[in-house]
């Protein structure tokens, strides 16, 4: 059983794809959807990486994820090519494009995030600084779930 109730765990989803769908919609400024924007960002922290290991990550079965490289690669935000270490895989980089793509859209949601928790009251801002650890906790539970 966990700590939180019913209500509090409904309220706690809620509020973090309020919050997500917030950034996103304020923050995009492209035509990228969240999956993408979520693939590109992985892609250009890990460097090169294998469509399997990205598979995987992300959550995707490999053909959506072929689809989904394609239309980035035609963007010019990624790149794909044969894996150096096995030559019938494929990986894929992140172009320079992408790389600039994904520090704007990091960028932009820093500032826009940092915009609003300036406007809470100190005590809130100490909630949320308190609060951060076990987020992050929950967060790498819910990645490993995969």
């Amino acid at each position: 059983m966990s700590g939180l109730d019913p209500d509090e765990l409904a309220r706690l989803r809620v509020v973090l794809a309020r919050i997500t769908r917030g950034l996103d919609r304020y923050s995009r400024g492209s035509d990228l959807t969240r999956t993408q924007v979520s693939v590109l960002g992985t892609v250009v922290v890990r460097g090169p990486i294998g469509m399997g290991e990205l598979a995987t990550i992300e959550g995707l079965n490999p053909t959506m994820l072929s689809r989904l490289a394609g239309k980035l690669e035609v963007t010019g935000l990624l790149v794909r090519d044969a894996d150096p270490a096995d030559g019938r895989a494929v990986r894929v980089a992140a172009t320079e494009a992408g790389a600039a793509e994904h520090r704007r859209q990091r960028e932009e949601r820093a500032r826009l995030l940092a915009e609003h928790v300036d406007g809470l009251a100190e005590a809130e801002v100490d909630g949320l600084r308190g609060a951060l650890p076990a987020l992050e906790t929950l967060a790498a539970s819910l990645r490993d779930v995969r």
